[in-house]
């Protein structure tokens, strides 16, 4: 097992990663429970591959557990599920004191984690990611939330998990399209600050089906995440660094209604394309470097372009004003994560409009 401690004084946790964690997970959860029971969130599918598991687990150290499943999908991080998750969770008479247990994808981490951020005033949470996305990066750094009509992930709080349990295992029960939706995010760490991981994952991508590589990858991630987040946790410096390709992928997912059209990790991988080639068109980037992007996500048979996805898009001006409603606008301007190299990426608040249109016009 790696062990990732991310240092926030006296709200650091821990990021354990390994297999079978799922299966010890009761052993792992239990020294932070002041009474033996928990309440745990899930969707409908992990709850059919899953959740089992961990209530096994939970019993086997005496552990009372109840637990719900939402509809799997991104649909699911709204107000009336987030409404009927809360009501549950105060039905379960869950005190201050008690651990909130979310288990699954990046949805069900972010909508546990705002339920718990807000049930009275404030509860305790353990993450189990299983999904490679969540457990590279929406499980760590306490970002919870819900999307609503006028953007993604608008309504939320910061609250940091008290625990995060990456089990590999997890990662094998997963559809391929979803593996590598989560594999979007990985990339992203390569090319936002480390072009020595950018090149092993070319080396390697294509082969993280089997376990040891694919821990290396969620463990380098998890650490540079880790990093950024302990320098800036709230999002007023470095932290952006870890949106890039997210103004681009925000828009597109609110184009296509949250649906299965667009998987997040597949806008976040057709975002960090878009943002390197607004690099290049700049005059920031060799041209080399949108291109290496673009072969490497094609070796690995993932989504690169706007034309890969299903359907009629808006314009490209259209795209832009969905934009306008994205959490990095700060004084009415859009903030890009653009780089001047793959492992070199920073933030700007002056990317001109037209030079953003003609890369979404290509």
């Amino acid at each position: 097992m790696d062990i990732v401690p991310v240092d926030l004084g006296s709200r650091s946790y821990e990021v354990r990663i390994g297999r079978g964690l799922i299966d010890r997970a009761g052993a792992e959860i239990a020294p932070l429970l002041r009474r033996k029971r928990v309440s745990i969130i899930t969707d409908e599918n992990v709850a059919d591959t899953q959740l089992p598991r961990l209530i096994a687990a939970l019993e086997a150290e005496g552990v009372e557990a109840t637990s719900l499943a939402l509809p799997a999908g991104e649909a699911t991080k709204s107000w009336p599920h987030l409404a009927h998750a809360t009501e549950w969770l105060l039905e379960q008479k869950v005190e201050r004191r008690d651990v909130v247990v979310a288990l699954g994808g990046g949805v069900i981490g972010d909508l546990a984690g705002f339920a718990a951020s807000i049930l009275r005033r404030g509860v305790r949470f353990v993450q189990i990611p299983t999904s490679l996305l969540a457990q590279v990066d929406s499980s760590v750094g306490g970002k919870t939330g819900i999307n609503t009509t006028q953007g993604k992930n608008l309504v939320g709080a910061f609250h940091q998990p008290s625990l995060v349990l990456a089990d590999i295992d997890a990662l094998q029960s997963l559809p391929r399209r979803e593996f590598l939706s989560g594999y979007g995010e990985v990339v992203k760490y390569g090319l936002l600050g480390d072009a020595a991981f950018f090149g092993w994952l070319e080396a390697n991508g294509p082969a993280l089906t089997d376990p040891a590589l694919c821990q290396r990858a969620v463990l380098r991630s998890v650490q540079m995440k880790a990093e950024i987040v302990a320098r800036d946790e709230t999002e007023e410096g470095d932290r952006a660094l870890l949106n890039l390709g997210h103004t681009f992928c925000h828009a597109l997912e609110k184009a296509t209604g949250y649906s299965e059209r667009l998987l997040h990790g597949e806008g976040v991988a057709i975002g960090c394309v878009l943002a390197l080639e607004l690099s290049q068109r700049l005059g920031l980037l060799p041209q080399e470097a949108p291109s290496r992007l673009r072969a490497h996500l094609r070796a690995m048979g993932m989504k690169v372009d706007l034309t890969d996805i299903p359907g009629e898009l808006p314009s490209a001006e259209a795209l832009l004003a969905l934009m306008g409603q994205d959490k990095k606008v700060i004084d009415g301007k859009l903030r890009f994560i653009l780089a001047r190299d793959i492992g070199e990426a920073f933030i700007s608040s002056d990317v001109p409009a037209d030079a953003v249109i003609a890369t979404l016009k290509g």
